[in-house]
């Protein structure tokens, strides 16, 4: 660093070098505000956001009811229908993009005979959804 002389027999020549003082002082005064201030940038509003999936909803199948009481009478969601009948919507509801499910119901003083052609006209239409419901035993 330079620094003027007391000496009197040198002439007053400019200083050629930069005095680094000053510039370390503003440096530092620097550093001081960011240090207090950085605390205050990472401040935040506290909110309760929703939370929601991308994921894309599945399409839920169709849901079919389909009962056989003991005198093997069958029904569509509740409505009587004949077993020819039955096998053409079995056809119309494979043929959808998204199969239905079947809910089977047989009456437990059904013959097997009918329960089985039901079983055969839903493989016919290619109905692989296909499930029996049942009541618990009491205990």
């Amino acid at each position: 660093m330079a620094f003027a002389s007391f000496d009197k027999q040198r002439t007053a020549a400019p200083v050629a070098e930069i005095n680094m003082v000053p510039l370390i002082d503003v440096m530092l005064v620097l550093l001081v505000i960011f240090i207090v201030t950085a605390p205050l940038l990472t401040h935040a509003v506290k909110l309760d956001l929703p939370t929601a999936s991308s994921a894309p909803n599945p399409p839920v199948p169709d849901k079919i009811e389909f009962a056989i009481n003991a005198q093997g009478e069958r029904f569509w969601n509740g409505e009587p229908i004949s077993r020819a009948e039955a096998a053409q919507r079995f056809a119309a509801e494979g043929a959808k993009p998204t199969q239905p499910e079947i809910h089977l119901k047989a009456d437990q003083a059904v013959a097997y005979r009918v329960v089985a052609e039901t079983l055969a006209d839903t493989a016919a239409a290619k109905l692989i959804k296909v499930g029996f419901v049942t009541q618990p035993e009491p205990h």
